[in-house]
């Protein structure tokens, strides 16, 4: 894909995502915004993709929303600014068919791409950019990498479902430390919160996280994991009855399906599995 602030790779069934504004620490923009939305919907839609990373060039993740953007606000006022606004508002091009509502706006639409989203945290991952990490499904951080809110510092609130997704992943003490004091916490503290799945030292993280990736993309059936992961991120506003019931019915219909038959046979014959996501 021909894009301006990002860059769209696909190698061994994992298309990669790389912010690409490494002189800027990758400070999200609206053309950020635009390109990484249309690069996460068409790695959906590609057969030959079965895990997504997202992550940033040079030293940082991002730094959150281009200061240059905020400063015009603040001089300007909402209403006198007259710049790309689409940092406030979704961007979607309509709605996704049966993807619940919380999960089709503004970054929130992560969870309802029918892919495993991972952040590879490279570095700082602040305000608008820590954000973005939540979304994903899984977070892999370097040994560089930092976390913050910095909303507070800059007389803002927890912004695009902050308030409700980071409770979720650290619990409401860390997540309320975090959003007051907006001071950035480190890879091994991150860690110790929930907040990222595992820290890799520098030197080896790339190729560490993708060879978490490739092991989803090769060994794990893509439908089951498009199943389960529709299932965990529904399962957040259902009881446990509602859960109970839809996996049951999740179960009768994988019963049926090719990639079971594939997931017993692998395992039967003690070779790699061959799945097709059928």
């Amino acid at each position: 894909m021909a894009n301006q602030e990002t860059v769209y790779t696909v190698s061994e069934r994992v298309a990669t995502i790389t912010l690409n504004r490494p002189d800027k620490l990758n400070a999200w923009t609206a053309i950020m915004d635009q390109e990484v939305r249309a690069s996460i919907y068409a790695a959906e839609g590609d057969p030959n993709v079965r895990v997504i990373i997202l992550t940033g060039a040079g030293r940082g993740f991002c730094a959150g929303a281009d200061m240059s953007l905020l400063g015009a606000i603040a001089q300007q006022g909402l209403e006198g600014y007259r710049g790309p606004d689409s940092f406030l508002r979704n961007t979607s091009n309509g709605e996704r068919q049966n993807v619940r509502p919380d999960f089709q706006k503004k970054y929130s639409y992560f969870p309802s791409i029918q892919k495993p989203v991972i952040a590879a945290v490279n570095g700082p991952a602040v305000g608008l950019g820590f954000i973005l990490t939540l979304y994903c499904d899984l977070r892999f951080a370097s040994e560089t990498a930092r976390f913050g809110t910095a909303f507070a510092k800059r007389g803002l609130i927890a912004e695009y479902g902050l308030a409700w997704m980071l409770p979720r992943l650290i619990g409401p003490a860390n997540a309320l430390d975090m959003l007051f004091s907006a001071r950035l916490v480190d890879a091994q503290e991150a860690l110790r919160m929930g907040l990222v799945n595992q820290v890799f030292p520098q030197d080896a993280f790339l190729p560490s996280v993708y060879a978490y990736a490739k092991d989803l993309a090769n060994n794990v059936s893509p439908r089951s994991m498009g199943i389960i992961k529709t299932q965990v991120y529904n399962a957040m506003f259902q009881t446990l009855g509602e859960a109970f019931e839809t996996s049951e019915e999740e179960m009768v219909k994988s019963l049926q399906c090719e990639d079971f038959k594939e997931g017993v046979a692998h395992f039967v014959e003690k070779r790699q599995p061959v799945f097709t996501g059928k």
